[in-house]
């Protein structure tokens, strides 16, 4: 079973004040709110479950959903309306949602892209799990190897370096900075490794966590267009985005 699981849960600060009467998942680019263009996208690509974590304003997103049909898809939705509980958190309370014996494909509800989603999912196959990456400009950077398997992760703003210590000394400037985007793939040889975590935290503090026993490999798409709409000054690109595509 292909299966995903969209991050709609955020409270979307950065948005304001849009997100004072709506969740960012609702907010409206090319006409269409920005679950939509995901879930377009994961239909598209196959997907048949996709898992919907929810917190602010998490009616209406449960509304929408409803009275879409769940756009033909079989939709769960992981309820955060408790606590908000980060990436990591939310995937740890979204599993029991999902096939077990199946990978997930994690996609934040305010990117858009050019990523063929299938695709991606095919070569994540291999891998404890499978994050996208490219050589845009951020403040933190993710770390790989020469093979691009994760080994730590630095931000070149503050200086702060977290290496993977299990595999051996490695200097960071054998290390290759590549930035995150918001979409990965989980495998179920790690998700029984969410139990050892507590029941918020981020995905970061996860991978980086175990990165030492697992393959966490980066997928580097050079000619990736992403944007990434958490922004109001964003706003404007995303539509010329989707009007493009």
């Amino acid at each position: 079973m292909k299966q995903a699981m969209i991050f709609a849960a955020g409270i979307g600060t950065r948005l304001k004040p849009i997100t004072d009467s709506m969740p960012k998942a609702l907010v409206k680019v090319g006409g269409q709110p920005l679950i939509y263009h995901v879930i377009m996208k994961l239909r598209a690509a196959g997907f048949e479950r996709v898992v919907v974590n929810v917190h602010h304003f998490a009616d209406q997103i449960i509304t929408y959903l409803a009275e879409n049909d769940n756009f033909g898809l079989d939709i769960r939705i992981s309820d955060e309306r408790e606590r908000l509980l980060e990436t990591g958190g939310g995937i740890k309370k979204a599993l029991a949602l999902f096939d077990a014996g199946s990978q997930i494909l994690i996609h934040n509800v305010d990117i858009l892209s050019n990523v063929d989603l299938s695709a991606f999912y095919e070569v994540a196959g291999d891998n404890d799990a499978t994050l996208l990456v490219s050589r845009r400009k951020t403040k933190r950077y993710l770390l790989f190897d020469e093979t691009v398997r994760l080994r730590g992760w630095t931000n070149v703003e503050t200086g702060e370096v977290i290496m993977d210590c299990e595999r051996g000394a490695i200097r960071r400037d054998e290390l290759d900075m590549l930035a995150f985007s918001g979409i990965h793939v989980v495998s179920p040889s790690v998700f029984s490794c969410f139990e050892e975590m507590p029941e918020r935290f981020g995905i970061m503090e996860f991978y980086l966590k175990w990165c030492g026993k697992f393959r966490f490999q980066g997928y580097l798409k050079d000619d990736l267009k992403m944007i990434d709409v958490g922004k109001l000054d964003m706003l404007d690109q995303a539509e010329k985005f989707v009007a493009g595509s």
